[in-house]
């Protein structure tokens, strides 16, 4: 199939999804429920202990990547992506302290500094995927625009809820449909590097974190020591250790 062809089918989904979210879905406000997680123990003086800790692989990864990376020891992905991928490691290391702050204590204030770095990092993400796919030239016409449409997207969210009337659709757009995508560029596309597992890997590791979120109450009735929110977050972060292993081992 010809690059532009395949471009477009990219092109007219990204589209329809937009239409669709903004045409077919009302405006949705952040559940106050959201914040009710199944595990709330507070040990050696921390609220939701569980919940602050288990962010804590997000910030040594996000920091072993970007040192990775500003070392220029990232002989697994592709020079002229290197901003891509400092952001997005970037953008992890800040998840877990925004994640912190947020758990600390839940509500819509401090979750905006837990979904902002979230979408700098899910946007940088999704361009180096691009670049590594696609074209690097496209990727970098891209990133700027991508991250300002993640950051957009937050800032859209909250300015809503503060307004009394909050709306996810925009957030959620950039949370899911680059997931969405990451797995057609995948099939419609040939990288230049070698290794497509470990993007499978962050895929694979991306869904089943969200599983936890949703069945949080019942993994943590099942497990017991961890709910499957903090779960999540380990999940999550293995994601981007995956990555990070990308960076090192691919060619």
């Amino acid at each position: 199939m010809p690059t532009d062809n395949r471009l477009k089918i990219i092109l007219a989904i990204i589209v329809a999804a937009i239409v669709a979210t903004f045409s077919l879905l009302d405006p949705i406000a952040q559940e106050p429920a959201y914040h009710n997680f199944a595990d709330q123990r507070r040990i050696i003086n921390i609220a939701n202990f569980y919940n602050v800790l288990s962010n804590l692989p997000f910030v040594i990864i996000g920091f072993m990547g970007m040192r990775l990376v500003a070392l220029r020891q990232a002989t697994g992905g592709l020079a002229e992506l290197r901003i891509m991928y400092l952001t997005f490691f970037g953008g992890v290391l800040l998840t877990g302290f925004g994640s912190v702050h947020y758990h600390l204590q839940p509500g819509n204030q401090t979750l905006l500094w837990d979904r902002l770095p979230m979408t700098v990092a899910f946007m940088a993400l999704f361009s180096a995927i691009i670049g590594e796919y696609i074209s690097s030239r496209l990727a970098l016409k891209l990133f700027v625009p991508l991250l300002i449409a993640g950051i957009a997207s937050v800032v859209y969210w909250y300015a809503t809820e503060l307004d009394g009337h909050g709306d996810l659709r925009a957030y959620l757009l950039v949370q899911f449909l680059p997931v969405l995508l990451i797995p057609l560029i995948l099939w419609l596309f040939d990288s230049k590097l070698d290794g497509d597992r470990y993007i499978w890997g962050v895929i694979g590791a991306y869904a089943v974190s969200k599983l936890m979120e949703v069945f949080d109450a019942q993994v943590y009735s099942a497990v017991g020591l961890l709910s499957g929110h903090s779960l999540k977050h380990l999940v999550a972060a293995l994601g981007t250790l995956i990555f990070y292993r990308a960076l090192r081992e691919r060619h």
